[in-house]
């Protein structure tokens, strides 16, 4: 079946780094786009970033751009998201999941906090 499974969370200084991963199966991986959300406690899901099929196309919300970065190994059926320059706003669980679609996994939690 169908099974997304983020990672590489944790708790990082404002100003620090982290780079989360999404490993996925039970499906053909490199036909699909993908994206990443995050929701905050007590807040809805927020779409963070969306990388096109052949990666050749990425978009973020503007509240990352310029500081995130998705990528994706399709030889891995691994999607990524480098986190730098991280802020206290971007404490939130993370998920990935398939373009236009809800997150279905676990998600993976991000704390920035000093």
């Amino acid at each position: 079946q169908v099974q997304l499974v983020e990672s590489g969370g944790g708790l990082v200084q404002p100003g620090g780094s982290l780079r989360l991963s999404c490993a996925v199966s039970g499906f053909n991986f490199s036909i699909f786009g993908m994206s990443w959300h995050r929701q905050r406690p007590g807040e809805a899901l927020e779409w963070v970033s969306t990388i096109n099929r052949d990666g050749s196309t990425t978009t973020y919300t503007d509240s990352v751009r310029g500081r995130f970065t998705i990528s994706r190994d399709d030889t891995k059926n691994t999607l990524f998201l480098q986190m730098n320059s991280l802020k206290p706003e971007d404490t939130a669980a993370y998920y990935c999941a398939r373009r236009a679609e809800v997150p279905r996994g676990q998600g993976v939690q991000v704390t920035v906090s000093s």
